[in-house]
């Protein structure tokens, strides 16, 4: 397509050309009729042709820009018609002047009646046009070439005026000198054609109105849908650029507001969306509208464009509304889950210790059955958190994901302590139910057991009478005695359950239910011992006095032989104080049972006395007997009473030896939470106040010492008569004190070790401040000096300065890592992120904005130093470090302004100026394109501050006073601003006299390049015939070459083609292996005829920026002030406005068509050959 278009408007301007060459040619009417018939005959046909030619090229324009861009019209935005239409309006001019001459000369040669005639049928021709019932188009092309069509017409029509005017005068002149009904004919048929003139004039003009308003209905609507188009096209990407975002209800509540700002915005733009739509529709109920236009193509896509936008929006609308609503639970659910776990635990904590009645823990573990029920509904919740916090994390930004992996974190951490102190409370709760059931079941075996025998003893009470009897009695009693004596150890057990579980208690209701139990359990069992004592006391006295005498003696014997083996000197009675406390319980009921058989002993001795006195026979015998139960009595007494002293003793030993012990576990425990979780503090004054306590603790710890001393000796002497029970108990007792002793203790000398390496860590880093801070005060006096003395004037000693601060620097930078070193045990400051928000950005200057210079870092600027001696620290190297720099900077530019001074004592403006175009060459850029890059607001000037900042802000070597006086000699006028000509004409190649040399060598080197490539044995034949003038291959023609915006051109027919692109198409070795098409794919493709400009056209042909790039020199026109988008669909691709006043584009044909083509010079004209 563009192949086609190229050389459609390529024969169409070489044909313009022929015809203009042949318009300048001499023009002499002829002097007879014949040949003035016959010129005029060809002129109508020259004009035919030319309004015909003119409306083909104005329709190849309209046809090329709409295949281009289809659907996207922008009237006047590549049209290559600017100086088509300047041409074509001269040759017209010329063809309707000739015209007139022709006419003149006919009625001047007397054939006013052909004329007549001949402007009759003109005007009945031109009336059958204009009455014609053409479809009204609402398409844009269309009604733009149907405009020009008619301004042809019209054209056509004006340019009659001179021959109607001259026809009216000639026949005024007929009539003033004939008469009578020729006078009376001529005058009906002059009115007659008046008449049909001002018909035809009038409905040129109304046409021409219609069309003209109807135009400009059509670019109102293509407008409107052009910038809904838009509109769409930005929402469109604005969507599908940006994901559906979930979040916390803050900021998910800020995006759907967002979100609702563009909802209410497109419901904001359905009042135009529907007037576009109820326009277009009424344009097409007219019976005479034509069908299928780009416009109503336009309004489709329109449609269609405004349903997916729409839908995409609703459908955005509803994920963030169901995003929000989802985040807006999640909160509520987590504050709510958080709170009550929060609540549950206050309770957990709040509720009374585990009781040791079983009742009351049994009701507790109900309790906590409930309890443990709602942590697991809990637990439910928190799943269902953690769900919803899944699926809106897969939906959300990072800083939301954080926060939500935050409270989720929060949630189970709190679930987890929640359920921990549940479990715990209930394990707890079930063992103390388990000691507590065990306690409860054996006391109440006991106490059913003793009830029972109580009972037992009560019912048989009464004394045999016979020997037989009361023996059997006794026999009976003395197994009772055992199956008792078998129950101790039960009974024993139960009551030292019952103590135990009388000291774990915490409340005093169950402090006294134990002790109540205990109490009872205790005199139930001292009731049943003392009962059973007396029957058996009871059963012996019977046994006595029924006479069987020897029998109670020998029962006497047999107790006080089992007793005193238990009341013996060496059985041990020491040991820990519940044992003592036991065995003294157990003395007592033995001196209970002692004293009762004391009256036993009293009546044996009454019955040996009396039996002595009646019998001799066996008085001898039963003397010895009673004087041996005597001493055994008396033996039995004293042992009792030295045991009961003996268990005294051994109750203060263990009494002693108990608070000893948890006396000194406690002090140790004190001892070791102080050096446990004591945390050594940084400063030097809380340092050593913390050692002083530390050593009062230490020497606390050596006090102690002597008290385990004391321990271990006590414990010594009760393991030497220590019960075989307890023996293991002291011995743990003196471990635990002594492991316990040296743990501490070596903790103790861990944090002696701790505060001794701090403290001289501490002095050692404050030697180093100390030394730092010297070595920073000398350096800082000695710059402050060197600041004081004048910079000298002299290249090498400002070179010889600037070496000696860069030994200064280096030695400072050098100290860096002892500074860092110094202060790494400060802190950081805490810097809360500030969030600028995007509609509170400070503006930025528009005009001389120049780069600031490079700030210098601040070290250590983000710590927080605690002490005085670091704080001065800080400041005096950051001060050092700031002067030290600033010397730096100071001598550079020194140094630098001293070069430039050097450099500016020979400075040549045209050096300069031959440097910078080479530079701008180097970067494939024009002038053009360099200022309006600084002339950022696009007022075709700039200031002086600008211009030097730009230059200096870019990569060309200069410096400022150069710029200033090359910013002095730019501003001719020396108003302080460069406009876009004087920037222009102070780098124009004109200034340097040896351009046109360079540009013939740049030639010949480009040339030799270019056909260099050629690898074959033949080359291709290139042959310099003259200046600017070579012979290609075997041709003989001779061709132009010259270089055009950088680039070697090459004249073929009557444009130019990149020199490259020429050896490509007449080259044979160039193009072996490749097809035409693969040719035209490269280099005859769309892309170029961009509009960018960047490939523009010389009299409509294309020139393509190829390889062969040279110097450049850029005679663009001058740059215009930018206009509105409306501005640009305003004007047709015809070039004309419409009806309606606007805002002037004249400049834009130029700045898009004209700017990019350097027009060739006078002298360049004359050197071109003739076609």
């Amino acid at each position: 397509m563009a192949l086609h278009y190229q050389d459609s408007m390529q024969g169409l301007f070489e044909w313009l050309k022929s015809v203009e060459l042949k318009s300048t040619e001499e023009f002499s009417v002829g002097s007879d009729l014949g040949s003035v018939k016959e010129q005029l005959c060809d002129l109508k046909e020259f004009k035919r042709e030319l309004y015909q030619k003119k409306i083909e090229i104005e329709s190849l324009n309209h046809r090329f820009v709409c295949r281009l861009s289809p659907g996207t019209e922008r009237p006047g935005s590549i049209s290559p018609l600017c100086d088509f239409r300047q041409r074509w309006d001269n040759l017209e001019s010329v063809t309707v002047s000739r015209q007139h001459q022709l006419e003149c000369a006919l009625l001047g040669l007397g054939q006013f009646q052909n004329t007549l005639d001949e402007l009759h049928t003109w005007l009945s021709h031109t009336a059958d046009l204009l009455q014609a019932s053409q479809p009204i188009s609402i398409d844009l092309q269309t009604c733009e070439i149907e405009l020009a069509k008619h301004k042809v017409l019209r054209n056509d029509v004006m340019s009659h005026v001179h021959t109607v005017d001259s026809l009216n005068q000639a026949g005024r002149n007929l009539m003033e000198s004939g008469a009578g009904d020729s006078s009376h004919v001529l005058q009906t048929r002059l009115e007659q054609l008046n008449e049909r003139w001002e018909f035809v004039r009038c409905e040129t003009e109304r046409r021409q109105l219609e069309l003209e308003n109807n135009l400009s209905q059509v670019q109102d609507v293509t407008m409107e849908i052009q910038d809904l188009l838009q509109w769409l096209e930005h929402t469109d990407l604005r969507l599908s650029s940006s994901k559906t975002v979930w979040g916390m209800p803050d900021s998910a509540s800020e995006r759907l507001n967002t979100h609702l700002e563009l909802c209410n915005e497109m419901d904001s733009k359905m009042h135009a969306y529907t007037n576009v739509r109820n326009a277009i529709h009424r344009m097409l109920e007219g019976s005479e509208v034509a069908r299928g236009s780009s416009t109503e193509h336009s309004l489709c896509i329109l449609e269609q464009k405004w349903s997916s936008v729409y839908a995409k929006m609703q459908e955005r609308k509803a994920k963030l509304t169901e995003g929000l609503g989802l985040a807006k639970e999640f909160n509520s659910n987590v504050q709510d889950l958080l709170t009550k776990m929060a609540k549950c635990e206050e309770t957990i904590n709040t509720l009374p210790a585990p009781s040791f009645i079983l009742d009351t823990i049994c009701s507790q573990l109900q309790e906590h059955r409930m309890l443990v029920g709602e942590v697991q509904s809990y637990g439910e919740r928190k799943t269902s958190v953690e769900n919803a916090a899944t699926r809106l994390s897969e939906l959300s930004r990072k800083e939301d994901c954080d926060v939500v992996q935050n409270l989720i974190m929060t949630v189970q951490d709190r679930f987890k302590k929640l359920l921990q102190h549940t479990t715990e409370r209930g394990k707890t709760l079930e063992d103390v139910k388990r000691h507590a059931k065990q306690f409860n079941e054996s006391w109440h075996l006991l106490v059913d057991w003793m009830t029972e025998v109580e009972q037992t003893l009560d019912t048989h009470k009464e004394i045999a009478v016979s020997q037989e009897e009361i023996k059997q009695q006794l026999t009976e009693q003395k197994e009772f005695q055992k199956l008792l004596r078998s129950k101790r150890p039960m009974y024993e057990a139960c009551l030292k359950s019952g103590r135990s579980l009388q000291e774990k208690a915490q409340s005093p209701e169950d402090t006294q239910h134990l002790e109540n139990m205990v109490s009872e359990l205790r005199d139930s069992w001292d009731t049943i011992s003392g009962k059973s004592s007396e029957r058996q006391h009871k059963l012996e006295e019977a046994l006595l006095f029924s006479g069987r005498f020897t029998d109670a003696l020998q029962a006497l014997n047999d107790w006080l032989y089992r007793a005193e083996p238990q009341l013996a000197e060496d059985v041990p009675v020491c040991g820990e104080k519940d044992l003592v406390n036991y065995l003294i319980d157990k003395h007592k009921v033995f001196q209970r049972e002692l004293g009762k058989r004391a009256s036993c002993i009293r009546t044996l001795k009454r019955s040996v006395r009396d039996l002595t006195r009646s019998s001799t026979a066996d008085a001898h015998w039963l003397q010895e007997q009673m004087e041996e139960l005597e001493g055994r009595w008396e033996a039995v007494c004293k042992l009792s009473v030295s045991r009961q002293a003996r268990l005294e003793a051994a109750l203060q030993q263990a009494e002693e030896f108990d608070g000893m012990v948890h006396s000194f576990l406690d002090h140790l425990s004190d001892v070791e939470r102080v050096l446990k979780y004591g945390v050594l503090p940084e400063e030097e004054e809380a340092l050593l106040a913390f050692r002083t306590c530390h050593q009062e603790s230490m020497s606390s710890l050596n006090d102690q010492q002597m008290a385990l001393e004391n321990i271990r000796k006590l414990g010594e002497e009760i393991l030497s008569s220590c019960h075989p029970d307890s023996v293991i108990t002291i011995k743990s007792w003196i471990s635990i004190t002594k492991t316990r002793y040296e743990e501490v203790q070596m903790w103790a000398k861990q944090q002696a070790e701790r505060i001794q390496t701090t403290l001289s860590a501490l002095e050692a880093e404050r030697e180093e401040v100390q030394r730092l801070l010297d070595w920073i005060s000398s350096a800082e006096e000695s710059l402050n000096l060197k600041e004081q003395e004048p910079l000298p004037e002299d290249l090498e000693l400002t070179a010889e300065l600037i070496t000696q601060h860069a030994d200064f620097m280096d030695e400072m930078k050098g100290k860096v890592p002892e500074v860092e070193n110094a202060t790494k045990s400060c802190k950081h400051k805490l810097v809360p992120k500030q969030q600028v928000s995007p509609s509170r950005k400070a503006p930025t200057k528009r005009r001389g904005t120049a780069k600031p210079p490079p700030s210098v870092p601040l070290p250590l600027e983000k710590l927080d130093p605690q002490t005085p001696m670091m704080c001065q620290l800080v400041s005096h190297w950051q001060k050092l470090w700031i002067l030290a720099h600033g010397r730096q900077s100071r001598l550079e530019e020194h140094l630098q302004r001293l070069k430039e001074l050097e450099e500016f004592a020979n400075f040549d403006f045209n050096i300069w100026r031959k440097r910078y175009m080479q530079w701008i060459s180097h970067l494939k850029s024009r002038i053009l394109d360099v200022f309006r890059s600084i002339d950022r607001d696009q007022d075709g000037r700039i200031t002086h501050k600008e211009f030097i900042d730009n230059v200096l802000a870019s990569k060309f070597p200069t410096n400022s006073l150069e710029m200033t006086a090359v910013a002095n000699i730019f501003d001719v006028n020396g108003d302080g601003f460069i406009d876009y000509y004087e920037f222009v004409s102070a780098l124009h190649p004109s200034r340097d006299p040896y351009r046109k040399t360079i540009d013939v060598d740049q030639i010949n080197e480009e040339v030799s390049r270019q056909v260099s490539q050629c690898n074959c044995p033949k080359r291709f034949q290139v042959e310099q015939i003259s200046a600017n003038r070579y012979r290609f291959g075997d041709s003989q023609q001779l061709r132009m070459v010259r270089i055009l915006r950088s680039t070697l051109m090459v004249r073929v027919g009557g444009g130019w083609t990149a020199l490259d692109e020429f050896l490509v198409k007449n080259d044979p070795c160039r193009v072996k292996g490749r097809t035409n098409l693969k040719i035209k794919e490269k280099y005859l493709s769309p892309d170029a005829f961009e509009p960018s400009g960047r490939r523009g056209s010389a009299k409509g042909l294309t020139v393509s920026r190829s390889n062969s790039s040279l110097s450049l020199y850029s005679s663009a026109s001058a740059p215009s002030s930018p206009l509105t988008r409306k501005a640009l669909l305003r004007r047709s691709f015809s070039g004309e406005r419409c009806i309606r006043p606007r805002s002037s584009i004249a400049a834009l044909g130029s700045d898009h068509f004209c700017a990019d083509i350097d027009s060739p010079s006078h002298s360049e004209e004359a050197e071109r050959p003739p076609t």
